[in-house]
């Protein structure tokens, strides 16, 4: 999934990045400047964040 069939996602469900942020346990903030790609995503907060959302593979499973 890409970060634009997430966002897409979310509209579908009637939801806000801010309200996913909060039930997933991750300030607001750091989700869109994930979602928007000013943090790559590539490890700490912001490769979790890809990886809840389903738009990154984690580790874990890929190893």
């Amino acid at each position: 999934m890409t970060t634009a069939q997430f966002k897409a996602l979310l509209r579908r469900q009637g939801k806000t990045i801010r309200q996913w942020a909060e039930e997933n346990d991750f300030p607001p903030e750091a989700v869109y400047r994930t979602l928007n790609g000013v943090e790559k995503g590539n490890f700490g907060r912001a490769h979790e964040i890809l990886v809840r959302a389903g738009i990154k593979q984690s580790e874990l499973l890929a190893a």
